[in-house]
């Protein structure tokens, strides 16, 4: 079975900037979807990024509108790690995140999976932005 484990989570001031990893024991490459949420005390889980790759390697991204234009999801093909860049972090980015895999079919799959329908996930990493 899949293991995903995160790190890179931490503290940082308002306007700062923090990289997330995932690390996946399995190869991470065509037609899985993968993706970061995070959840906040009390709250499920919620969306925000993900990628995926098609049959012929062209990668397609989604980002909430919240992350829009300050995060950046991306995937090292070769080492099988899932990044989220986080930039001009503010403090309601304040939250622990998790990153999730599961085969999909094809983008349009990959954009309307919700948190139940992935199988695999990391144990989370906790990012902590200051005001």
């Amino acid at each position: 079975e899949m293991q995903l484990v995160e790190s890179g989570g931490g503290s940082v001031q308002a306007d700062g900037s923090l990289r997330l990893e995932c690390a996946a024991s399995e190869n991470i490459g065509k037609n899985y979807c993968l993706a970061w949420f995070r959840q906040f005390p009390g709250r499920e889980r919620e969306r925000v990024a993900r990628v995926y790759t098609d049959d012929y390697g062209d990668e397609t991204t989604y980002y909430a509108d919240s992350a829009k234009g300050r995060f950046t999801i991306s995937r090292d093909k070769q080492r099988n790690i899932l990044y989220l860049q986080m930039n001009s972090l503010k403090a309601e980015d304040t939250a622990t995140y998790y990153c999730a895999a599961d085969v999909a079919d094809s983008a349009f799959f990959c954009a309307r999976r919700q948190a139940a329908d992935f199988d695999y996930w990391g144990q989370g990493t906790r990012v902590t932005v200051s005001s």
